[in-house]
Formats: structure tokens, sequence, C-alpha cells
């Protein structure tokens, strides 16, 4: 067996294993998932870690095995609870991101969602003034190779976690990630995420 063909087998193992964790375990953190699935096994070079793309492709395919129509289910009562938030965020132009938008969330998935604003105030304020209990934090996300530390706040809605990150107006225009390296972000207007529902 080639080196090459070696280090593909064990990228994949890794991603197979982290995308167990994933489903079973709750984790949503790639970074985190791939590192113990590959002190799992045996897997000391980091070289060898695949990239998130390869564990979401895992990922999607243990839920078409393993869970089927209860994980199409789930992601749909998911989305559905997305469309009812982003209505009610419409002032900060609500796209939703991540595992629910990819179709690849679990039962503990939070549902994430970027907002727009020309001052993030205006989003705490919309909070407060609708009686809603969330939590302040900061989210880090990466604009080319600029590490952005942005506002961001957590609240509760029918049992589900919402986590909501706020951008600036202009950063519409601007590809996102999650780390330097990591691929673009994905996210949708409500229309979009509306069309999803629409799909059989």
């Amino acid at each position: 067996m080639s080196k090459e063909r070696g280090r593909d087998d064990t990228r994949r193992a890794i991603a197979v294993h982290a995308a167990r964790l994933m489903a079973q375990d709750g984790i949503d953190d790639h970074g985190l998932a791939k590192r113990k699935a590959a002190r799992l096994l045996g897997v000391p070079d980091a070289r060898r870690l695949p990239n998130n793309e390869e564990v979401d492709a895992a990922l999607r395919e243990y839920r078409e095995i393993y869970e089927g129509s209860d994980h199409k289910q789930l992601v749909r009562e998911l989305r559905t609870l997305a469309t009812k938030v982003m209505r009610e965020l419409a002032a900060f132009d609500a796209h939703l991101t991540g595992a629910v938008l990819a179709g690849i969330a679990g039962r503990h998935a939070l549902i994430h969602l970027q907002l727009f604003a020309e001052d993030p105030k205006g989003v705490e304020l919309f909070l407060i003034n609708r009686g809603i209990v969330y939590k302040a934090g900061e989210k880090r996300l990466y604009a080319g190779q600029e590490l952005r530390l942005l506002p961001a706040f957590s609240m509760e809605v029918e049992g589900r976690e919402i986590e909501l990150t706020v951008l600036d107006a202009r950063d519409l225009r601007v590809p996102l990630r999650a780390s330097a390296a990591g691929r673009i972000i994905e996210r949708a207007r409500l229309p979009a995420v509306e069309a999803l529902l629409e799909e059989p």
C-alpha cells in the first residue's frame, strides 16, 4: 500500500469516527471531534486529520444509514423553528447557517443565525423589549485572514437553543470562515430556507 493511500485511509477512518462522535455524543465542534477520534484510533500525526468537509460528508452518510426518516423529520422541525425566529428577526436580515442549513443537525444541535445590523446594541434592545431571556457572549469568525470577535447572543425558543451572531451590515458581501484556513460559511435568507421546507 502506498503512503498516500494509507494517509487517505487514515483520514477516512478519523472522519467516520469523528462523525459517529458528533452524532452519538452531540459534539458540534469539528476540531474536538477529530482530535478525539484520532486519539481513540491511536493516530498522533495531526497532518492526517480530515478537513471539516470530509467529516460532514461522513456525518451525512451516518445519519442517512442509521437515522433515516427520523433524522429528516428532525431537520425539518429545526428548519421550521428557524424560519419562525428569522421572521421575528427580519429587521436584522437574519441568515441561517451551520448544521441545520446543511441538513446534518442532530438532536442536540443549536440553530445558528447570522444577523446584520448597523449597531449590535439594536439586537440586544430588540431582545430586551420583547422580554426574551438571553446570554451575551462573543463569536470568533475570520474575514479572510482577519480574526473578528463578534457580539453573540444565545436564547431558548421552544426548548431549542438559538445562537445569534451579529455582524455589520457591510459584512453581507464578506465571505466568513470559522477558521483562517476553513471553508466559507454558507448562509441562507428566509426565502431560501422556506424553499428547503417545500422540498419533498
